[in-house]
């Protein structure tokens, strides 16, 4: 009788055991979405986060002047933040807040022209993997040498294709803008890359920050890429992937 009832309470002590994981694992994701310095698409844009059932998301912008967002006080409780700006200017104050995302494990997230924020903050090229760079004074400029063009039918090509990143998907066309003449560190790991002539390669990679992880994604410039599902899911896995889901 007595093992019987040591093996009675050994099931339920494993059971409830499950039951915390259960629901451990069905907690969604705590998302931090940073805009600002760039205009968009805004309906398209944030329905792409809306309509992912994994994730919880709260919308932040920066300032006209500066990186206000990394001044919240909640900015360390969130999993993942996602950076769709485009901002040149940042505090002393607010490098330090961003960088502690990366003490505490919190994953990033960088879209398409958060490329190109702080350009004179070598950190940053440092933390996300990359740089578009602009000249001084020639915010938009267009050369042979750096450049954008909207409205690209964008072939992708899926490199890193057993990554968490791109788990799901086969090689696509989307259609989008395209940059050339960005830089990408040599401890970026290609995850897309592309085909077209023009286009600069690669189109997403990802890193280690500390104790984070990091994935760029140089697509989603508007809502011909935004309703992609292709699209879609790179952001999801990305996310899901940053927040070691």
């Amino acid at each position: 009788m007595k093992s019987i009832i040591r093996i009675g309470l050994l099931l339920l002590t494993m059971l409830a055991a499950g039951a915390v994981f259960a629901a451990e694992s069905g907690t969604p994701i705590k998302v931090l979405l940073i805009t600002g310095g760039h205009g968009f698409e805004q309906e398209p844009f944030f329905k792409v986060f809306k309509d992912n059932p994994e994730i919880t998301l709260t919308a932040a912008a920066h300032s006209n002047t500066n990186a206000a967002a990394y001044d919240r006080d909640d900015l360390l409780s969130y999993d993942v933040v996602v950076l769709y700006d485009m901002v040149k200017t940042i505090t002393e104050a607010q490098q330090a807040r961003f960088q502690s995302l990366f003490n505490k494990g919190v994953g990033l997230v960088v879209l398409h022209h958060a490329l190109v924020s702080y350009q004179h903050w070598p950190e940053y090229e440092k933390t996300i993997g990359g740089k578009y760079p602009e000249a001084d004074g020639r915010s938009g400029a267009v050369t042979s040498e750096t450049g954008f063009k909207h409205d690209e039918e964008v072939p992708i090509v899926i490199v890193a294709k057993e990554h968490p990143v791109t788990a799901g998907l086969k090689d696509f066309t989307i259609h989008d803008e395209i940059y050339w003449g960005f830089t990408v560190r040599p401890d970026a790991t290609t995850l897309i890359t592309t085909t077209h002539p023009k286009s600069g390669k690669p189109l997403a990679w990802c890193r280690t920050q500390g104790k984070s992880r990091v994935v760029y994604l140089q697509l989603g410039h508007d809502h011909l890429a935004y309703e992609n599902p292709n699209y879609q899911k790179l952001v999801a896995n990305s996310i899901r992937w940053t927040a070691k889901k």
